[in-house]
């Protein structure tokens, strides 16, 4: 790498975590600006400066993008900014972005039109339009997780299980090895509606007050409070991002029995939430995946204890 090319590659990493800081502390998003616009930038302007001032190959400019990209995400691990499991969890719509700015940057470094001061001010109105649009587009309807079981045991017994249940023995799940929070056991305070009950998981509780108690076939409850979802993992520090608070969220959930014969029951756990992190339809698979395998933990845990 050539002094031109490492230049290029500093004032890229300057520029994205100013982007990233007044993105995430003043304006408190998380999507379309952090995970497409900044990789994006990332990867168009190492290419694109060092482009202007030596003719590059297009294997270089994608080189020197994720070069940019590699230490970009360094610095939030050093600095503590961010964890590795997000980090991991982010890279493949990091990837795809930053690809597409690389082919961009390398493309415009030879255009008269992308000349600096053109390319200063298309920056600047999309880093506005994309944190404009990512402060009004806040999610409107719950997202509604269901699983479903079949227990060998009688809905009585089925029911006394999911109502509370003892301590769940460790997870074998590698997505808890990651520092996800899962459910260890779960206590109740109180008999029907109005009761409390307490799922309690590694990084605290769900405190769930019961709306319908309809045994024993309906247990529905709203979530009150609720603990961050993951420890984040970080080899330096321990770091606590802005988006282990309140950017996922449950809102409210629900146990439903069916009675197939004497000694056979229909199990399905239902939890409702919002994800408020940028594009939906990727963090919403994550969501999705990780709330499946934390409703399948109980279950198994209730059929287990049924049987």
């Amino acid at each position: 790498m050539n002094h031109i090319q490492l230049i290029s590659v500093l004032a890229t990493l300057v520029l994205v975590q100013i982007l990233g800081f007044i993105s995430i502390n003043y304006l408190g998003d998380y999507g379309w600006s952090v995970f497409l616009f900044i990789p994006l930038v990332i990867g168009f302007l190492p290419p694109y400066i060092s482009g202007r001032k030596v003719k590059i190959t297009k294997s270089t400019a994608y080189k020197l993008s994720f070069i940019a990209l590699a230490l970009a995400c360094l610095a939030l691990v050093v600095f503590a900014i961010e964890g590795l499991i997000c980090l991991l969890m982010a890279s493949p719509l990091l990837a795809l972005a930053v690809w597409l700015g690389s082919y961009l940057g390398y493309k415009s470094s030879n255009s008269n039109f992308m000349n600096p001061t053109n390319t200063a001010i298309i920056l600047v109105l999309l880093s506005i339009s994309f944190s404009s649009f990512d402060h009004f587009n806040v999610p409107k309807d719950l997202i509604p997780v269901r699983t479903k079981i079949i227990v060998t045991a009688p809905i009585e017994e089925v029911w006394k299980n999911v109502v509370a249940f003892d301590k769940i023995s460790e997870p074998t799940d590698w997505i808890f090895k990651t520092g996800i929070s899962y459910p260890t056991d779960a206590t109740i305070v109180g008999h029907g509606v109005g009761a409390v009950r307490y799922c309690n998981f590694t990084t605290g509780s769900f405190i769930e007050p019961i709306t319908t108690w309809s045994e024993p076939n309906l247990l529905q409850f709203d979530v009150k409070e609720q603990p961050i979802p993951m420890n984040e993992l970080n080899p330096f520090w321990e770091v606590h991002p802005p988006h282990l608070d309140g950017y996922f969220k449950s809102y409210k959930g629900q146990f439903k029995l069916k009675k197939l014969s004497e000694n056979k029951t229909e199990l399905e756990g239902t939890t409702w939430y919002k994800v408020d992190i940028y594009p939906e339809i990727y963090w919403k698979g994550w969501s999705n995946f990780i709330v499946h395998r934390i409703h399948e933990r109980v279950l198994n845990h209730i059929k287990l204890e049924s049987e």
